[in-house]
């Protein structure tokens, strides 16, 4: 499922915000051409969207000595955050969708199910977040992929792709963040066979920034839309409370109660009311949505791997990975105002890290906005691309 109740509880156990970072940041380097039109809005949009953005002239050798911000009509908040560079209506207006065919790829003896849509121009990897799948940028994949090649990616765990058991090994040896940026690295090595720009939701974002600083050569860019800040991690939860904690994670994993638990989870009710939590309009939680997300949830090995992850509270977090990311690797962040669970109020301070070039906030949009407002979304990722392509190595 894309939250669940370790998103809910961070709320709670969060000690402290997160660091404060340095101001300065780099824009895109200049487009020429007038500003594209705006998508257009969904009516169910209200509110008013803040637009964080500030440019210098190149990225490599500038960075951004000061930001300003403008708070534009809901309607316009796709219009306002293109606004800020400019190109050809053509290069972020769609044609009519491109097919979207499914394939498998063995990676390190497991299988790993992945879509794709599009034949040339520019990667990008889209990369899901905590109990997702490919199938969550179903409306995605086929708008991109007549901009460029886009790929939706299983990771190692969830949604179609191998189920190695986590309880054979330590804790979290198998699910985390290290062998996720492994995973996107060989994918874009061996699948895609160049460098490509990496679009992550949720904990997929944490994923793909690991994989910036791994190895840089395979990562032109990251899109973050709601990032998780991983409000369980252990340098987040009040000293008082980490045995407690702990406790209940290895009772969760290890005992029975956890299979129970998970049995609970993986219903259609549940499913459903965890989605409406998490998106800001829940009439965009549709059946095709829950079985989005359930049927591959329903798997032999999926309870464990759950399981496994929600007793993940070390590994990397954004406001470590963000400060180390190479200049050579572009970050922009997208973040819905109406998620619950990771509040855009933390969030800001995200991008105020040297490496986030842009802070685009999307007005009555939940944690998942690819899905609930890819009309929203999909400009901007593809207006990510054009601003970076011609700096960043591979198709142009």
């Amino acid at each position: 499922m894309p939250t669940l109740p370790a998103a809910a509880s961070a709320r709670i156990l969060r000690a402290r915000p997160a660091p404060a970072p340095r101001r300065s940041r780099a824009g895109p380097p200049p487009r020429v051409g007038g500003p594209p039109p705006p998508p257009a809005p969904r009516t169910s949009r209200t509110g008013t969207a803040r637009v964080v953005s500030a440019f210098s002239s190149s990225r490599g050798s500038a960075r951004r000595a000061s930001a300003s911000t403008s708070t534009v009509p809901a309607a316009a908040a796709a219009s306002a955050a293109l606004a800020a560079s400019a190109g050809t209506p053509s290069r972020v207006t769609p044609p009519e969708p491109a097919p979207v065919t499914e394939h498998e790829w063995e990676w390190e003896g497991h299988t790993i199910r992945y879509t794709r849509s599009g034949e040339s121009g520019p990667a990008m990897v889209l990369v899901h977040g905590f109990g997702g799948n490919a199938d969550h940028w179903r409306k995605n994949t086929p708008v991109l992929g007549r901009r460029g090649r886009a790929f939706a990616i299983d990771l190692l765990g969830y949604g179609y792709s191998s189920k190695p058991d986590p309880m054979r090994g330590e804790r979290n040896g198998i699910y985390n963040f290290e062998n996720w940026s492994r995973q996107i690295r060989a994918f874009c090595e061996e699948v895609v066979g160049e460098p490509a720009f990496v679009m992550c939701n949720s904990v997929g974002g944490v994923a793909g920034l690991q994989a910036a600083v791994d190895d840089a050569r395979w990562i032109r860019g990251v899109v973050l839309i709601n990032v998780s800040l991983r409000g369980l991690h252990v340098t987040k939860q009040p000293a008082v409370i980490r045995p407690f904690v702990r406790a209940l994670q290895t009772t969760l994993r290890e005992t029975g109660v956890g299979k129970t638990f998970f049995a609970n989870v993986a219903r259609e009710e549940t499913v459903r009311n965890i989605l409406r939590e998490a998106y800001g309009d829940p009439d965009a939680v549709t059946d095709e949505l829950v079985e989005c997300i359930l049927k591959p949830g329903l798997q032999p090995g999926a309870a464990e791997v759950f399981l496994d992850f929600i007793s993940y509270s070390g590994g990397p977090l954004p406001e470590e990975l963000l400060p180390i990311v190479p200049r050579s690797v572009p970050v922009r962040i997208l973040w819905g105002q109406a998620d619950p669970w990771e509040v855009v109020k933390e969030g800001r301070a995200y991008g105020e890290f040297e490496s986030v070039d842009r802070f685009i906030e999307l007005p009555g949009v939940g944690h998942c906005p690819m899905d609930e407002a890819p009309e929203l979304v999909n400009p901007l990722l593809m207006e990510f691309v054009e601003d970076y392509r011609a700096s960043t190595p591979g198709a142009p």
